[in-house]
This record gives structure tokens, sequence and C-alpha cells, in this order.
């Protein structure tokens, strides 16, 4: 059972004050507050498991590589991945999508050839494609949202022409909190014969994920998000395309033999690892996921839909304030702008003095930006520790940007 008292109680942060206020922390778009149980996986790690992974015959070695090693199975099954060989690590989704361009697209995408985005991309999903287009002469697609932040799968597919090589899109915008159909595009993609790109930094987070079922070809995660570690991550690749794949770095642990004249490779998923690994972000990204499924992912978003549900009715009760998206199952994300001269990082300055912690700013997100018609908008994202007692201090914190910037 989703007891809200208990797991408030396990985030150590969550006690803390700022500016002589309790913390309300509404920040988790950006980064998630760790559990004290992914806080002592990485203290044990460094306290008494840590060296360096496989290769080595020692104790501590073997018992790292096996902590680590073992995380790729935790994500496996956190994504549902048909074999753990279809995990492969890396620092977050930035490196996972990177991966994807220089690793599978690049080597098969030539002038002319396409590639369909949605408008509401986060930079980590646009930019290494523009890589591609700035190269290679790869033509960039875009596909706006509707009026209301959802994205029409139909217009996605409707793109699609025998140029087309790679569909890239979000599963949940991390300005609207829109959740995209993701399963319906794949399934045209896939029947028309175009690979699909799925950033889960924000899906995953808030849903079960099912790569499976979904059908997509990558899917990629980042650990921070997630509860867990900075510089960790994993990105789910389909194991016909990893064998489409050339490797995106080179170094040790990633080779099978290295010789003046010739190099082999290993075996995926090592195949695309290369060099020394964030160890202890890993074995921490496997506790994150471990908690995470304890408490079950049904629950966590049947908890944050009902906070969507509350934000939603307290924030359209204010006719000062603009929500930016408002389809229907909408996750708990919510950007807005406030009438009058209010900007987003005085409305977050205002809020921080409250101890409310919002993001202000374009969200890297700035072709949504330009298409809003707006240059920054704070945003208020919740997690699976958020309570409606926090949304109701928002609104009163809002009330109070409005009175002194109105």
């Amino acid at each position: 059972m989703f007891d809200i008292n208990t797991v408030r109680a396990e985030f150590p942060i969550l006690s803390r004050q700022i500016n002589g206020q309790p913390l309300i922390y509404l920040d988790n778009g950006a980064s998630a507050q760790k559990p004290q149980v992914v806080i002592d996986a990485v203290t044990r790690a460094y306290a008494e498991e840590y060296s360096n992974v496989h290769r080595g015959l020692h104790f501590l070695s073997n018992l790292a590589t096996e902590k680590y090693e073992a995380v790729r199975g935790i994500v496996a099954r956190f994504l549902n991945a048909g074999s753990e060989d279809e995990v492969i690590f890396n620092s977050g989704t930035t490196e996972g999508i990177n991966m994807v361009s220089y690793g599978w697209a690049a080597p098969r995408m030539g002038a002319g050839d396409e590639i369909i985005l949605s408008t509401m991309e986060h930079h980590a999903n646009i930019v290494p494609w523009h890589f591609l287009r700035e190269r290679q002469g790869v033509v960039l697609k875009w596909i706006d949202p509707e009026p209301d932040g959802s994205l029409d799968p139909s217009k996605v597919l409707d793109a699609i022409t025998p140029r087309t090589k790679l569909i890239a899109v979000t599963q949940c915008s991390n300005v609207f909190g829109t959740v995209v159909d993701v399963k319906t595009i794949c399934a045209g993609a896939r029947a028309r014969g175009v690979a699909v790109m799925v950033d889960g930094s924000q899906g995953a987070v808030h849903m079960p994920v099912d790569v499976q079922d979904i059908g997509c070809d990558f899917y990629a995660i980042t650990g921070h998000k997630l509860y867990g570690p900075s510089g960790s991550g994993a990105i789910y690749v389909r194991a016909d395309r990893q064998a489409e794949m050339q490797p995106f770095l080179g170094g040790g642990d990633m080779i099978n033999e290295v010789c003046k004249d010739r190099v082999t490779y290993a075996e995926p998923p090592l195949k695309f690892e290369a060099g020394t690994p964030g160890i202890v972000q890993t074995i921490g990204l496997g506790a994150a996921l471990d908690y995470l499924m304890d408490l079950g992912m049904e629950n966590v978003a049947a908890h944050e839909a009902s906070l969507a549900a509350y934000a939603s009715e307290r924030l359209t009760g204010l006719n000062w304030v603009n929500v930016q998206g408002t389809a229907p199952g909408k996750a708990a994300i919510f950007s807005f702008t406030m009438e009058g001269a209010a900007h987003a990082h005085d409305i977050s300055t205002i809020l921080d003095k409250k101890g409310i912690a919002v993001r202000a700013g374009h969200h890297c997100a700035k072709p949504l930006m330009e298409h809003l018609g707006v240059s920054a908008t704070a945003r208020a994202s919740f997690g699976l520790y958020n309570t409606k007692d926090e949304v109701d201090r928002l609104i009163e914190g809002l009330e109070l940007c409005h009175k002194l910037l109105a």
C-alpha cells in the first residue's frame, strides 16, 4: 500500500527548512530527491565495496562487478525488456540519445533522409539530430502539438515519407506534462519500416513502462529523475537494432581484441560501454529502481494522478494564471505564466522565499517556447512524495506573487 507519510519519511531532505520555511520541492522535472535506501547504497558502495569492475580477479572487483551487473537485470525488469542484454548503461538520457545518433542513425542516413520530431522535445532529443542535419544534410520534420498540448499520433504518422528513417519523440513532455501515445506511433512506424526513439526521461518517472508493449526500438531513461544518482542512466535498444549499430565510444571494456592492424569488439551490450563506467552511480540507480518497483509504479501513477487533478483544479481557479498544456491524462507537471509584468524568474524567486522550489526558464525546450510565444515559464513538477497540502502552499505562494507583481 502507498502511504504518503511513510514515503516522505524515506527522503531525508524533505525534513529541512529553506528560508525558515518547510521545504516544498516542486522541481522534480529537473531532478528528483533521493530516498535513504539510495543514499545508503551509494555510501556502502564507496565505503565497503568499491573497486573497478570487470577483468579484476580479486574479491572487491568481483563484488563490485556483481553489484554493477545486477543492475542490468533491474533495469530490464523496470522496463520489461526482452533481455537484460538489451540494456546499455550510460550517464543518462542525453548520452543515450547521442549514442543512437552516432551509432545507429549517422551510418545509415544521408542528405535528404528525414527524422520526425515533435516541437515539444527536450533539447537532448533535438540537438543530436541537428548534428546530422549540419553534417550529413538530414532533414528534420516538426510536428506541432495541439492547442491543449497533446500530440496527435496520426499527424506524426502522416508525416512519414519514403525518406523517413526515424521518429524521435518524448513519452511525456517536460513542459506540458502531456503523455504521448507512443504505442500507436510505434505500431504505425514499424508498419512503414521506420524506427522510433522514445525519450523516457519523464515518462518512466510517472507511469509503468513496458517497452515490449510500446514496441519502440530505443527507450532512454536517466537516473537522477528516477530518484537515483546523477550521472546514471540506461537505454533500451532492441536486439535487432543493436546489430545495426556501430560503437559510439572506443576504449577499454568494449573490445574483444586490439592489435596494431585491427580491433574486434565485445558482444553487446558491452560493445557500447567504453571505459570505466559510473560504477557507484549505476549501483545507486539499481537501488532507486528497486525502490520504485517495491512501491509499485501503478501506485505511484495513481498518487500523482490525484495530485495532478487537484493541482489542475486549484490552478484553474486563479484566472490570472495561464497554464500551458491541459491535455487529459497529463502528468503532474504544470508550466505557467502570470498576467501582468510578472516574469517566471520573479515568480520563482518569491516562491523560494516561502520554501517552495520551482523551475523558471525555457526548460531546455526553446522550440516549444517559440511555438507558445513566450520566452520562459515557471514550472511546478510533482513527484511521488508531494502532497495536496503542498499544492495548497503553492497556490498561496502564487497569490502572493500576484499581489506583489500584478
